[in-house]
């Protein structure tokens, strides 16, 4: 890799759970990588933070959906599982708006996982980097919120 190329960023786990490629993810709009290539984790911990020092482009009222956009230009989708758009931000305790600066690590949702999973809906949420960065998982499985070395650009 040449002196400017990219390789492993300052980038954490926003979530911990299950890790897994974005193609695994139950549907078409993440898995075919429509909306950009990227990860997904199936929640297992409550607390969904900043990947990256950033601002936070994009807050979804529903509480759902996060978009970040770090200080180089690479910029990220956070969704918390699927469906819960419907649930009309019952379950989720929204931290952050947009136009917010956050580090990473630093709390932008609180989701109640047993709220979620009572009304039906999946937690596999996926994280999609939408301005076509080429994402390589380093490891599948088990992942802590605020881990390192996930995914390489």
């Amino acid at each position: 890799m040449g002196l400017f190329g990219r390789k492993k960023v300052d980038f954490v786990s926003p979530m911990g759970g299950r890790l897994m490629p974005v193609t695994e993810v139950p549907d078409p709009a993440f898995s075919s990588k429509m909306l950009g290539d990227g990860f997904a984790v199936d929640l297992t911990d409550g607390q969904v933070a900043a990947p990256f020092d950033g601002e936070v482009t994009a807050a979804f009222p529903t509480g759902h959906a996060y978009g970040l956009k770090r200080a180089d230009g690479l910029e990220c989708l956070i969704h918390i599982g699927m469906d819960t758009v419907q649930l009309e931000g019952r379950g989720f305790d929204v931290k952050v708006q947009a136009g917010d600066k956050v580090k990473a690590g630093q709390t932008l949702v609180t989701v109640d996982l047993g709220l979620v999973r009572q009304s039906g809906k999946s937690l596999i949420s996926p994280v999609v980097f939408v301005n076509g960065e080429a994402v390589t998982l380093l490891k599948t499985g088990a992942v802590v919120r605020g881990e390192a070395d996930i995914v390489k650009f």
